[in-house]
């Protein structure tokens, strides 16, 4: 008997804006990527998450934003 499961992760991304300021390290531009995570056990989705990535288009560090 062979028991097998199938987890998978999908990212999606929803939407995409120049976000105001400059890069700390190179002085490029930020964009903010709105990306939905949906993860999947045997096929059925059981978890979203939304959530903000911040990068930089000319060095593409990713931003940690402290509110």
């Amino acid at each position: 008997m062979c028991l097998v499961f199938v987890c998978d992760e999908d990212e999606r991304t929803l939407n995409t804006q120049v976000a105001p300021g400059a890069c700390p390290y190179c002085g490029g531009v930020i964009t903010v990527t709105d990306v939905e995570s949906q993860w999947r056990f045997c096929f059925v989705p059981f978890y979203f998450k939304t959530r903000r990535r911040h990068t930089c288009t000319r060095c593409g560090t990713r931003l940690v934003v402290t509110s």
